[in-house]
């Protein structure tokens, strides 16, 4: 190993090699997984650094790592329990023990694999449920879907989801999110997962938002939309149009950022997509497609001095236009 390479790397982003070896070495390398490696891998060279450095080690302890992916299949519970108590302790137990543990939701969420659909970086998928409701999942989305006798129970994991709800069953129908719970009223809605809560938007009818920790219960209408915290609801803004533009592989901007809009559309990528600091405040407005990523940047080029630096095909950044002298 050379030199650079032998560099120390951080201990969560070391938990996240671990974790991204066992999802693999489990999983049967299907393209979502092959997809989404692919984009932690090339978003950081330390990420880069900490693969080699954990395929070295791992020739010392291979012996171990049987266990390893057996616990990871057969308790995600258990998984994740044991990531809260041990900590930054993590890298060294699972190499040397064989113990599956999980290295955390900000880095690889467990719920995500193991959820009942999900679909990749730049996927997007439409399904129909035994109620009849239709359900469109968004790039890197994840949902487990609970129906019982009592209540219709979609778990929105990760990403984001349009849904589109059947009639004639009497059985309420609950979207849950670790924020808290939403419930349409005969509806067309879509709930977002975002860093800070999870953003409802009502296309049509009514849903009542209940935060986790709260007792507060409010109902949003048609062209409405909230950010749901765990202990509160955030301020009701109008809905922007297009706002489920994604649905038919668009995104539609109105005097927007420009760093806003390569942020979305990193959404779409499988790999590294940036902005210089230098022309981040630029406004763009128009529609992009969502599902060729190199058209909707060179479709910047006549309107906006900038300049698409693309290093690699998994490394994208859009810069300031290099001056003519």
């Amino acid at each position: 190993m050379s030199q650079a390479n032998a560099k120390p790397v951080s201990s969560h982003v070391l938990d996240a090699a671990i974790a991204w070896q066992l999802c693999l070495d489990c999983g049967s390398g299907s393209a979502v997984e092959q997809a989404e490696f692919a984009k932690w891998y090339s978003a950081s060279e330390e990420h880069a650094r900490a693969w080699l450095q954990l395929g070295m080690l791992d020739q010392r302890f291979s012996t171990t790592s049987i266990p390893a992916r057996n616990a990871l299949l057969n308790a995600r519970n258990g998984v994740q329990e044991r990531v809260r108590k041990i900590g930054s302790g993590l890298a060294s137990i699972a190499l040397v023990c064989g113990v599956a543990l999980f290295a955390g939701k900000n880095y690889l969420p467990i719920d995500y694999w193991m959820a009942d659909q999900r679909t990749a970086t730049g996927e997007q998928r439409q399904l129909r449920l035994a109620d009849g409701t239709l359900l469109n999942l968004n790039t890197h989305s994840a949902i487990d879907v609970q129906f019982d006798d009592t209540t219709r129970r979609i778990i929105l994991q990760e990403g984001e989801i349009m849904v589109e709800t059947g009639h004639g069953d009497p059985r309420p129908f609950i979207v849950q999110t670790r924020d808290g719970s939403l419930r349409a009223l005969g509806t067309r809605f879509m709930v977002k997962r975002e860093d800070q809560g999870t953003r409802l938007s009502v296309l049509q009818s009514r849903v009542e938002a209940h935060p986790e920790n709260s007792a507060e219960r409010t109902l949003y209408s048609e062209g409405q939309q909230v950010l749901m915290h765990r202990d509160r609801l955030g301020q009701m803004l109008a809905l922007s149009p297009g706002a489920d533009a994604w649905t038919r592989g668009m995104l539609v901007l109105d005097n927007v950022r420009l760093a806003d809009m390569i942020s979305e559309l990193n959404r779409y990528h499988r790999g590294h997509l940036g902005v210089e600091p230098e022309v981040a405040d630029l406004r763009i407005t128009g529609s992009f497609p969502l599902n060729n990523i190199e058209l909707s940047l060179n479709a910047l080029l006549p309107t906006l001095p900038v300049h698409i630096e693309q290093r690699t095909p998994w490394w994208v950044t859009v810069s300031a236009k290099p001056s003519a002298n």
